[in-house]
């Protein structure tokens, strides 16, 4: 039988729309609203010149602060879609099409067609996805001028462990912060979402985006935080993973073949594809030559 853990002296605090916790050096907010307003949304859109998500959660936010360096990380929506490409898309950028945009074009250009081409109205371009690699901001390196840097593959420090994670310890503080959401016109869904649990021997934030574009691909792309009270001098892990794979591809592995339900559960599109093998999911992915597929690991090291 596991030991109990002992629960840290912690004070909390709530408003209507905030919640946070007070834990040995750290404070964390999380912040949670309704979709933004016409105004705000009006803004966001000045400011990031792109046509925002269906549902873009503009005043949510979370923020983890380490009181005695100053060390603030946030995750924001609007910092979020500035990762968005504004203009033509570039390698790298992993581009899609819907699944029926090159066979509509060709029943329409082709030699034997005679339907002509409908007018159409010049729109500037950006990724209709909302496909962001974007994995929090550091508002703040504080005094000790903390910033990322690459983790070490063989010091066991620099790894999310996995069984702390998967005790069945105190949750002291739980929120979830979506930040935005978009349908892409019928043709799949678009989504980011924050979670933070704090229990009595660490903090783990889970940020999740996921992309769906039906008959084409799932993408993934994971940002895992990890901070251990006890380590010394404070250390903050950041594991980045990102996946992608022909639609097709998840569709056969359904655990029933006439049910598609699971193919827009962002839990169910993560565990499949991250089972896949690397070369497949973060190597090939679905051709697209995204940038944002394989792991990365990096650390923080503040000052006490």
């Amino acid at each position: 039988m596991a030991a109990a853990v002992a629960v840290p002296e912690h004070k909390l605090s709530e408003s209507p729309n905030s919640r946070a916790i007070e834990i040995f050096d750290w404070t964390v907010t999380a912040e949670t609203g309704p979709i933004s307003s016409a105004t705000h949304s009006d803004a966001l859109h000045a400011a990031l010149g792109i046509p925002l998500p269906e549902m873009t959660f503009g005043s949510n936010f979370l923020q983890l602060t380490h009181r005695p360096s100053g060390w603030t990380y946030a995750f924001r929506a609007e910092d979020a879609l500035k990762g968005v490409k504004n203009g033509p898309l570039d390698a790298g950028d992993g581009g899609v099409k819907v699944g029926y945009a090159d066979d509509w074009l060709r029943s329409r250009t082709g030699p034997d067609s005679q339907i002509p081409m409908p007018q159409t109205v010049t729109t500037k371009p950006y990724d209709w996805t909302y496909t962001t690699t974007y994995a929090g901001s550091l508002e703040d390196a504080g005094s000790g001028n903390a910033q990322w840097v690459s983790g070490e593959a063989t010091n066991a420090l620099h790894a999310i462990p996995i069984a702390e994670l998967s005790r069945p310890d105190p949750i002291l503080f739980y929120a979830e912060i979506p930040l935005f959401e978009d349908e892409l016109h019928d043709n799949g869904a678009s989504h980011l979402l924050v979670r933070i649990r704090v229990m009595p021997t660490c903090i783990f934030i889970l940020s999740r985006f996921t992309l769906r574009v039906d008959n084409v691909l799932f993408r993934a792309r994971d940002t895992r935080i990890y901070h251990s009270f006890a380590s010394t001098p404070p250390l903050v892990v950041r594991e980045t993973r990102g996946w992608e794979a022909p639609y097709e591809r998840l569709k056969r592995a359904l655990p029933r073949r006439d049910d598609l339900m699971p193919l827009t559960d962002p839990n169910f599109i993560c565990k499949t594809l991250s089972d896949m093998p690397r070369e497949a999911s973060q190597e090939a992915g679905a051709g697209t030559g995204w940038r944002g597929l394989g792991n990365v690991v990096q650390i923080a090291t503040l000052q006490s």
